[in-house]
């Protein structure tokens, strides 16, 4: 492995800094089943190596920067309090003279 990133130094083809799925977990503090579903989805560029997933540092960085471009805080809802509505008993005579 140390072989393989001499060459790539040497040769100047910097090899991008791929994480697991437990890693990209780890840094977003969410559950490896969350960051799965986020790589399934799409929502995370990722490469598929054999079995397992892995992200670049790079697409992980675009995710955080476009949540961050997207989010907007909520305004404040104003609490008004809606007086209740109770139905009233009808009296037998109420519907007689009604009709």
């Amino acid at each position: 492995m140390d072989d393989i990133d001499t060459r790539a130094q040497e040769s100047g083809a910097g090899f991008p800094r791929l994480l697991t799925i437990r890693e990209v977990a780890d840094i977003l503090r969410i559950h490896p089943r969350t960051a799965y579903r986020l790589v399934k989805d799409g929502h995370v560029a990722a490469i598929r190596v054999g079995t397992q997933w892995r992200v670049t540092e790079e697409a992980l960085h675009d995710y955080v920067a476009k949540g961050w471009r997207h989010w907007k805080p909520e305004p404040a809802r104003a609490r008004t309090r809606q007086p209740r509505q109770c139905k009233l008993p009808l009296d037998d005579t109420d519907t007689e003279e009604s009709l």
